[in-house]
């Protein structure tokens, strides 16, 4: 058992892991500021981050797993290329965080945490060793878990940074009722690791990531409002994007990596090794045309995105944020799209297509809306055409 951390990480590599770390399975020391956050409401419409058990199991993880000793944690650059300016800036096409250009990573890194979780309990065959199992759906401060166990440590934009390799990877997870604890002590391995940690750089006086965020989502530094989040805004938000904020969003369809693109840390980034990270389709999977994302039905959307973690949003929110976006690009080549979408049956939708009518005016454009408000009877869609350009 003396070389288990060792076997641990090797077996890590082998399943294409680039980092892994273990740390003794009690609550993050960074709770109290979990809580704060919690009641002054920054999650927005997340209320499953407030739920009582969620919140009774990020207090106390045997809630999770019964007699849990210790966390295993892993994470998987997803670095890939850089998007040409000239396809990033271009505001006819929708921009999607680089996490989510190709195959879904809960898809790709479940199979192999389950994998490394049996070795691990083949390790100790004849003991009862119990494994959880978590690609961030746990109720668990998965990046101070990470950070304690030397992967990296928190930046001011609240993502965990590796010193080596930047932000741009996801993390994983296993709990176990393993206690490793003491091996590390006899494998040597725990004083490379308290002193990788005290030695672990740290923002200083940079605040590149703070003021580079076009919706000021950072109240202060270490501190994220979700509720101007573009990420939250365009995933979790399964509501109507507060009209003051939709300006902000420019092109961004899905999440965004502004804060994480300016980030110095980043520059070390390694491309990674994992293929399904990569953009299949050259630059369409990176920064689809908008006039593609308006005409999308169900059946579309669920044929371009069954594989790709989008699928999660599902197409009203996608058409939603293409809205958005297109209302942002002001062209009048939009317009024909997004007067079809004034008769789709779903009213985020039809209220968002009257939002980007308005930014982009014209004749056109306000005759498709004079018809919409004659025979409209949502509410919130009714409010929307209340407004004018610019309101």
């Amino acid at each position: 058992m003396a070389d288990l951390i060792e076997q641990l990480k090797q077996k890590a590599q082998d399943l294409g892991f680039d980092m892994v770390g273990v740390v003794t399975a009690v609550p993050s020391p960074n709770l109290h500021a979990y809580l704060r956050w919690i009641d002054a409401e920054m999650h927005g419409q997340m209320g499953y981050l407030a739920r009582p058990d969620r919140l009774a199991r990020r207090q106390d993880l045997n809630v999770i797993l019964p007699g849990v000793q210790t966390i295993i944690c892993v994470g998987l650059s997803y670095s890939t290329v850089p998007v040409p300016p000239a396809i990033a800036n271009d505001p006819s096409r929708g921009r999607i965080s680089n996490y989510a250009w190709n195959v879904d990573y809960h898809d790709v890194m479940t199979p192999r945490l389950e994998e490394l979780a049996t070795w691990l309990q083949a390790q100790k065959s004849g003991s009862d060793v119990a494994t959880k199992v978590y690609v961030d759906t746990g109720a668990i401060l998965e990046r101070d878990h990470a950070a304690a166990s030397g992967l990296g440590f928190t930046g001011k934009n609240t993502m965990l940074i590796a010193p080596k390799r930047g932000s741009f990877f996801f993390l994983g997870e296993i709990l176990t009722t393993l206690e490793i604890r003491d091996l590390r002590l006899e494998t040597g391995l725990i004083s490379n690791l308290q002193s990788q940690i005290s030695s672990m750089p740290s923002c200083g006086s940079c605040h590149r990531c703070l003021d580079a965020c076009p919706t000021n989502a950072f109240p202060q530094p270490y501190v994220l409002d979700a509720r101007r989040c573009i990420s939250y805004l365009t995933i979790e938000l399964k509501g109507w994007i507060p009209r003051e904020i939709r300006p902000l969003l420019n092109n961004w369809i899905y999440g965004c990596d502004i804060c994480q693109i300016v980030c110095p840390f980043n520059r070390f980034a390694q491309p990674t090794q994992e293929p399904a990270f990569y953009p299949p389709h050259e630059w369409d999977s990176v920064a689809p045309p908008l006039l593609e994302l308006l005409t999308l039905d169900n059946a579309s959307f669920n044929e371009r995105f069954t594989h790709s973690p989008i699928k999660r949003i599902k197409r009203t929110r996608l058409v939603r944020n293409a809205c958005v976006a297109a209302g942002n690009w002001g062209s009048e080549t939009a317009v024909p799209a997004l007067t079809n979408l004034l008769t789709d049956p779903e009213p985020i939708i039809r209220g968002h297509a009257v939002w980007a009518l308005q930014q982009i005016g014209g004749e056109a454009a306000r005759l498709a809306l004079a018809k919409l408000r004659d025979v409209e009877g949502d509410t919130a869609v009714l409010q929307e055409l209340a407004f004018g350009k610019g309101k």
